[in-house]
């Protein structure tokens, strides 16, 4: 079973989000189940040069688009047992950052036929192309018209992977129509065109042989017109062809016993946590004390998060005596809001404004309690991660976030964290209000902790749902 990753970010080599977590992760699960799973992303500027320096050589070829031909370069690296092939064009992707440029059309049109372009000179054939996001779109589209017709390309099917339907990857159709090379059947309402403009997104959900979110809450989710960002239609049409899979953390890198960048290194262990608290409290000038609950947001600062919900409600959770840590880039008016707080309550409230991992897992590792009430959530990977480090989240029953949390059950003692469904400031903070009542009683907490801790959160189960996925796939 041969299949080929493709995506627009890969960690450890370019990240911006929790798509490159997955891409990084995913493949090597996959081959200890015995699937050949590889990676293609374009050869970014902003990659590691420690990384860069270990790449090498493969083939150039030369690739149209439109009335344009530009040579690129296939390029390979064996890493951590997983294969990953680069895709080199200077005239593209070497320029700082990855995202946000005004030809984004032309520079993801060109990686996706350029991957197609590549196959043939890879040292195996894909039996599946695994596509993730907008930025991919377009080649289940390029495939079936350009390519059917080519004996080599004939058996390949495509799986295309939703990580956020709001990304779209929406541009005009006069733009389109002059880079694709696609007859004028192809920008009909059965095909690319959505409100005026062409989808890249669209591309890939109309012309994909197979679809998947993840999570299963998500899936469902996206056939509603509330969170279908009006693609609720289509996916209702192909809804026998769409999945949810939830998504998994990488257990030996988010590893609490073996994480070189938090104080003290634990496993289960709550007076070692309570050690990286009190380090943490000394570091942001806070009260220091065991007993002083530490909630933390460890995200981005848009409203997709719930930092609506986070504002209302933010000094009575302080006023309860609770400490808060904010960590995160985003938007002006969250940071201005944070920052002002912050100068009124200096030994309860601490925000950092960047992105900055090493902090991002001592925040991890020192907090009691984390916060992501999220108004959508497809899957969210920092709930996972604050379980392993044994930080209980509270959050909105939505997507992924519904899917992997389980309400503590103070009667039973079962459950991993505390949610609430209805996307509303008072909600949370009576969810939070019991929380932090909970946590006076150390017998309770504990057990509490050592649910989520014990939670699986690997990529285990669902590269089996992923392995069922392609057998399906390749049935077909």
């Amino acid at each position: 079973m041969e299949v080929l990753f493709v995506a627009s970010e890969c960690f450890p080599f370019i990240k911006t989000g929790g798509l490159a977590d997955v891409v990084g992760s995913l493949p090597s699960e996959l081959i200890k189940l015995g699937v050949d799973a590889r990676v293609f992303i374009p050869k970014y500027k902003d990659i590691p040069a420690a990384l860069l320096e270990r790449i090498t050589f493969k083939k150039r070829i030369t690739v149209s688009l439109g009335w344009r031909f530009q040579h690129c370069g296939i390029e390979q690296l064996e890493y951590n047992g997983v294969t990953y092939y680069f895709l080199e064009n200077e005239y593209y992707f070497y320029r700082s950052g990855i995202y946000g440029f005004s030809d984004d059309a032309e520079r993801f049109a060109f990686f996706s036929r350029a991957v197609l372009e590549a196959l043939p000179y890879l040292d195996f054939k894909p039996r599946i192309l695994h596509c993730h996001d907008w930025h991919t779109g377009l080649i289940s589209v390029f495939l079936k018209a350009h390519y059917l017709n080519n004996p080599f390309y004939k058996d390949i099917r495509t799986l295309f992977t939703i990580h956020n339907i709001n990304y779209q990857g929406n541009f005009p159709i006069e733009l389109l129509e002059e880079l694709l090379d696609l007859g004028p059947e192809y920008f009909s309402m059965d095909a690319l065109e959505f409100y005026g403009q062409g989808s890249y997104l669209k591309g890939g959900l109309v012309y994909a042989d197979l679809l998947n979110t993840v999570s299963k809450t998500y899936a469902e989710e996206i056939q509603t017109p509330y969170f279908g960002a009006r693609l609720d239609g289509l996916l209702k049409k192909r809804k026998g062809s769409l999945l949810g899979i939830v998504n998994g953390i990488d257990y030996a890198s988010y590893d609490p016993m073996n994480d070189p960048h938090i104080f003290f290194p634990y496993r289960s262990s709550l007076l070692k946590k309570q050690a990286n608290k009190l380090k943490l409290q000394q570091i942001f000038g806070f009260s220091s004390g065991q007993k002083i609950p530490m909630l933390a947001f460890v995200n981005r600062l848009v409203e997709q998060k719930g930092l609506d919900l986070i504002q209302h409600v933010l000094e009575e959770i302080l006023d309860l005596g609770a400490q808060i840590v904010i960590l995160g880039t985003g938007e002006e008016k969250y940071r201005r809001f944070f920052e002002i707080l912050t100068s009124h309550y200096p030994e309860q409230l601490a925000a950092v404004f960047q992105f900055d991992e090493p902090l991002a897992r001592r925040i991890y590792a020192a907090s009691d309690m984390f916060l992501l009430p999220s108004r959508y959530e497809p899957c969210g990977m920092a709930q996972l991660i604050a379980m392993r480090y044994g930080s209980i989240p509270i959050v909105r029953e939505t997507g992924g976030l519904k899917d992997t949390i389980v309400p503590f059950d103070e009667n039973s003692k079962t459950g991993t964290g505390f949610s609430f469904r209805r996307y509303n400031a008072h909600d949370m903070f009576s969810v939070i209000t019991k929380a932090l009542e909970l946590y006076k009683n150390k017998e309770v907490w504990s057990r509490l902790v050592n649910n989520a801790v014990k939670f699986d959160s690997s990529w285990k189960n669902s590269a089996r749902e992923y392995q069922v996925l392609y057998r399906r796939l390749l049935e077909r």
